[in-house]
């Protein structure tokens, strides 16, 4: 179903509401977890990185810091999984490191539910029944997240975003926003197995 008229409007207003009302409510943890990473990691303690918004359009996402910034002797940036620290991986665990990301929802990069934003190198790797995932904006959660998060292959999890661009509607926003709180209760899908973090996306076989 396509992201138009008042449907559309409804779901921005929605967006901007609880995201502000998230941010006043998660004021005391962001703020908490800010000294901690401090503390623990150094400065600083939010991690900015450029991700593909609607219609691929580029934005800054903004997240807490889980990772050190340890490098080998070529200055190439050490594996995830040796950069992650304890701090990280519980920060991953319970998905306190997004919550600076209700700022990207209350500026209109994000929108509380839609395709989670991935990497821009994975642009061109897209066919084009993936690239379909960036025509609604991303979203800090998604259908692929309640089903299975990073726990489920690319081809599975993009299968899973464009069924939510074909079948979008407020109340399976509404269900999805449900469904999340449970799994973040659950802990479900944070990482893959045998990955620190998920795996990188090289490109599927069949290109149309």
């Amino acid at each position: 179903m396509q992201q138009a008229g008042l449907p559309l409007l409804v779901k921005k207003v929605l967006d901007r509401a609880l995201a502000g009302l998230g941010l006043v409510l998660a004021a005391p943890i962001m703020a908490t977890a800010a000294a901690v990473i401090a503390t623990s990691m150094g400065r600083p303690v939010l991690f900015l990185q450029r991700r593909p918004g609607l219609h691929g359009r580029p934005f800054d996402v903004v997240k807490f810091r889980t990772m050190r910034e340890t490098y080998d002797a070529n200055g190439t940036p050490l594996p995830d999984a040796e950069r992650l620290t304890p701090l990280g991986k519980f920060l991953r665990s319970t998905s306190i490191d997004e919550l600076p990301q209700l700022w990207n929802v209350l500026r209109g990069d994000l929108s509380l539910v839609g395709p989670r934003p991935l990497l821009m190198q994975y642009l061109p790797r897209y066919n084009r029944e993936q690239a379909r995932r960036h025509d609604v904006l991303p979203g800090l959660t998604g259908w692929a997240q309640i089903h299975g998060r990073n726990n489920v292959d690319w081809d599975a999890r993009f299968a899973l975003d464009v069924w939510y661009v074909d079948h979008w509607s407020l109340l399976l926003d509404l269900k999805i926003l449900a469904l999340t709180t449970l799994t973040l209760v659950r802990r479900d899908g944070i990482n893959r197995r045998h990955h620190a973090t998920m795996y990188e996306f090289m490109g599927s076989d069949v290109r149309d």
